[in-house]
């Protein structure tokens, strides 16, 4: 069951991800919808369903985009196992939990694609695109996170086993 509902994720989050979100931009700042799907995955699962949907999502993204071919696959495959981790290690998973985890993340993922895209820009035109783009977007990630997590939070978790949820948990 659970397996379904991750291809469906990679046939949807994508292609939703790369033509609806100029709905919903605001200020040309779009959710990075496939590293939330990964982010909340790795909370609500752990680590290794994190890891599995961020490393599937990321390489179909890296498909369809024309940026470095890898780097969404690093980026959302280590940002559901960092989500995993502390949604297993650090805290319970709630609704702040998820707006705190995704913001740092997308932070980091952010940083990674500024630092990786750097040709000639200055050390100002760096700084501006961390303002002006980067902490915009995270923001804006870490928001729907929250709500998405509190919509179907509660569902995700029925995906697991009781013996996952017991592994999870430290049982």
């Amino acid at each position: 069951m659970k397996y379904a509902v991750y291809i469906g994720l990679l046939l949807i989050v994508v292609p939703v991800q790369t033509t609806f979100l100029d709905v919903v931009s605001v200020v040309d700042v779009r959710p990075d919808l496939c590293l939330v799907t990964a982010v909340l995955m790795g909370l609500a699962l752990g680590r290794f369903e994190g890891l599995l949907v961020g490393l599937g999502l990321g390489l179909v993204q890296d498909f369809f985009s024309a940026g470095v071919l890898g780097l969404n696959l690093v980026t959302k495959g280590v940002s559901g196992l960092l989500a995993g981790v502390a949604g297993r290690y650090v805290a319970p998973t709630t609704m702040v939990t998820a707006f705190v985890v995704m913001f740092g993340l997308s932070v980091i993922s952010g940083l990674v694609f500024l630092l990786s895209g750097r040709g000639g820009e200055t050390a100002l035109e760096a700084l501006y695109g961390l303002w002006s783009v980067l902490l915009p977007q995270a923001i804006y990630d870490a928001v729907v996170a929250a709500v998405v997590y509190l919509l179907v939070g509660s569902h995700l978790h029925k995906l697991e086993t009781p013996e996952e949820v017991g592994a999870r948990i430290g049982v």
